[in-house]
């Protein structure tokens, strides 16, 4: 039989519509709280307002400390020094070797209280449907404070996903709120949606998880959806031995085609704190570098070109 000649106006099928073609990659930077509260939140929001990652995920902490820290700053303490019924009695909230003074609190809900009043009404006059991922980018613009993580994500456009956004003080101050103004609705369907189209719709997905827990399921969960990450770094201190998914090795995320078979995933049982600044620093930093130099030549020609134009 004889070959049916396709028409040029049919597009080959290899190439698809540009409203369908997928994002080349999409690079997913997870942590917990505490890389926020008194880790890495530097280093973190140096990836995000430079474009360097392109999806977070990250528990209630990692949000709200963020934002408290733009509002009213942290003290350094001890680990040790001081005994928990003593700070309690004064009123501190001790993370780690960080003291948090309940005033901190007070100065978040201050903040909270008006933007939830607002997004009430969106609701109830738009037909707004609010996720964590929409609040959390709500809560970055009206922070607008460059310090802030989530300042960046939301001016960037990167999703920030929060399954458990109400496992901390936000969690708090939506319970409050629940009876000033009953009804605020916040929707985690829309959100795995979000997480699991990011990594379908890419053509190659990377992992970089700062510890274990929530983020490191969610983020590996949603990479399942593609039959897994192309690249893994884990970050962690866990063991195995426990059965905790925070501890396993990247083979066992292999087993659940959460990354790929042919994969080379990493994992560096170390404190993130210490080595994430400097894999960035080698990584990240040193293409960011070199993105500056190629403007700054870029730059320099055009400039050179429109003075001999000029001089024509």
């Amino acid at each position: 039989a004889r070959r049916r000649r396709r028409s040029s106006s049919t597009p080959h099928p290899l190439v698809l519509p540009t409203s369908l073609t997928k994002p080349l990659h999409r690079r997913h930077l997870s942590f917990t709280s505490n890389m926020i509260s008194s880790g890495v939140r530097e280093t973190i929001k140096y990836l995000v307002k430079n474009k360097k990652v392109d999806v977070l995920v990250t528990t209630a902490g990692g949000i709200e400390e963020d934002i408290m820290k733009c509002i009213t700053p942290h003290y350094l303490g001890d680990f040790s020094k001081w005994k928990g019924p003593e700070l309690r009695k004064r009123g501190l909230n001790r993370i780690g070797n960080l003291l948090v003074p309940n005033q901190n609190y007070c100065n978040f809900e201050d903040f909270m209280s008006p933007i939830l009043n607002s997004m009430m009404d969106e609701q109830e006059q738009d037909g707004t449907i609010w996720t964590p991922s929409t609040m959390i980018a709500r809560l970055g613009k009206e922070i607008n404070n460059e310090d802030s993580v989530y300042y960046w994500a939301w001016k960037n456009n990167i999703p920030v996903y929060c399954p458990a956004i109400t496992d901390g003080s936000v969690g708090d101050m939506i319970y409050f709120f629940s009876y000033k103004r009953p009804g605020f609705i916040l929707d985690i369907a829309r959100d795995i949606r979000g997480i699991n189209d990011e990594a379908v719709r890419a053509h190659a997905t990377g992992m970089i998880i700062l510890g274990g827990g929530l983020v490191k399921h969610h983020t590996c969960n949603a990479n399942l959806m593609r039959n897994g990450a192309s690249f893994s770094v884990f970050i962690n201190t866990g063991q195995a031995f426990d059965g905790s998914d925070s501890g396993a090795a990247p083979d066992e995320a292999i087993s659940w085609g959460k990354i790929k078979i042919d994969a080379r995933p990493v994992k560096v049982s170390c404190d993130a704190t210490l080595v994430f600044p400097l894999i960035v620093s080698q990584t990240f930093a040193k293409e960011k570098e070199a993105e500056d130099e190629r403007g700054g030549s870029a730059a320099v020609e055009e400039d050179g070109a429109e003075k001999a134009a000029a001089s024509n």
